[in-house]
């Protein structure tokens, strides 16, 4: 194998709770109660589901293929052709992906911290540190995640914790929503923000066993979903579901309304903007580093380094296309939905094929690519 068998299981659960909290934690609420009012948790619970179907098809493809990624076992199961086709759609997606991620964290900090820095400032800065981190090995990349974990779970739930006190149970009824025509449009869109997941599908080769994946994904999508439900009953229960339209960010607005007992600090929302923007290079971090390793293996090259320099500019005159920032969520949404059928339909796709087709990767040492009947 190209990197040994050193990520554990709970180095692989933590790569996952830090790549889904990221950027969307922001306008979380504001997805969920445009989708459906009152019924915001119910659609954020419903959107945790349909997260982890898509992450069960990873696993499963990953447990069955479990010295491959999924641009190499997607040509054992495809055939070449169609499976480059379908990898590039894969690296092109989450290329966009990272581009969008740095234009929205360029937008939050420029309009709640720094107002008088350029945008192009804050947009490069955040690319420029992704591109210097992701020259690592697998390995490397989970010790990465696992190291920021505790700065970015441990502060999120605290702030959560102290926010429930101030809230409503009246603002969180009726369960079901008054506007339940708008739920499946919600579900789509906050199931997107799962999707930073995909990266799961190059952890896998490198865990010490890769048997326990599907426990490890069922611990990472459980507590990073049982977060975002927390603090959309969080921002919901305090600013009710017509107070929380009006925010563009309702996440960043309860931690300005929380403060810690004994009134030691009346305001979180600077220590919660200091975890952001640790969730944000953490996820920025997964997915640029899944687009250059995408493109290594689909090239079939040993190392990925020669192409962490080289996407540098597309990204960021990406990332720069939007003109404002309701175009860029508008962007955002449709993208996300979108990419729903590369990350959950394309999956799908490869298993039913395998299973049809009875193709199962070698479970011994060897990293080749096994030959397609």
């Amino acid at each position: 194998m190209e990197h040994p068998r050193q990520i554990t299981a709970i180095q692989a659960t933590g790569v996952l709770i830090s790549t889904i909290i990221g950027v969307g934690v922001l306008p979380l609420p504001l997805f969920a109660v445009s989708a459906a009012d009152t019924g915001a948790p119910l659609v954020t619970l419903l959107s945790v589901i349909v997260a982890f179907i898509g992450l069960w098809l990873l696993t499963k493809l990953g447990m069955r293929f479990p010295n491959q990624s999924i641009i190499e076992y997607s040509q054992t199961i495809l055939g070449k052709w169609p499976a480059r086709a379908g990898s590039l759609l894969i690296i092109a997606f989450f290329a966009l992906l990272t581009s969008l991620a740095a234009r929205e964290f360029g937008e939050v900090v420029i309009t709640s911290v720094l107002k008088k820095t350029p945008l192009e400032i804050t947009v490069i800065v955040m690319l420029i540190l992704a591109t210097l981190s992701s020259r690592t090995d697998v390995t490397t990349f989970a010790y990465i995640h696992h190291f920021y974990l505790p700065v970015i779970v441990f502060p999120a739930v605290l702030i959560v914790a102290l926010s429930l006190k101030n809230s409503e149970l009246v603002n969180l009824l009726p369960v079901w929503g008054n506007e339940p025509s708008g739920m499946l449009k919600g579900i789509l869109t906050i199931a997107a923000l799962f999707q930073g997941s995909f990266v799961y599908t190059m952890v896998i080769p490198a865990m010490r066993n890769p048997d326990r994946a599907m426990k490890a994904s069922c611990w990472g999508i459980g507590i990073a979903g049982g977060l975002y439900f927390s603090i959309v009953v969080g921002a919901v229960g305090v600013f009710g579901s017509e107070e929380t339209k009006k925010l563009l960010w309702p996440t960043l607005e309860l931690a300005k309304t929380t403060s810690l007992p004994g009134n030691v600090l009346e305001r979180l929302d600077a220590a919660f903007l200091a975890v952001w923007v640790i969730a944000v290079f953490t996820t920025l971090f997964s997915s640029y580093y899944f687009t250059i390793h995408a493109l290594s293996k689909l090239f079939k090259l040993r190392d990925h380094k020669l192409f962490s320099m080289f996407i540098l500019p597309v990204l960021f005159a990406a990332a720069m296309f939007p003109e404002n920032v309701l175009h860029m969520y508008k962007i955002i949404a449709i993208v996300g939905r979108w990419g729903l059928l590369l990350t959950i339909g394309y999956p799908l796709l490869l298993l039913l094929l395998a299973m049809i087709r009875k193709k199962r990767g070698d479970t011994g040492g060897g990293q080749g690519l096994e030959q397609t009947s």
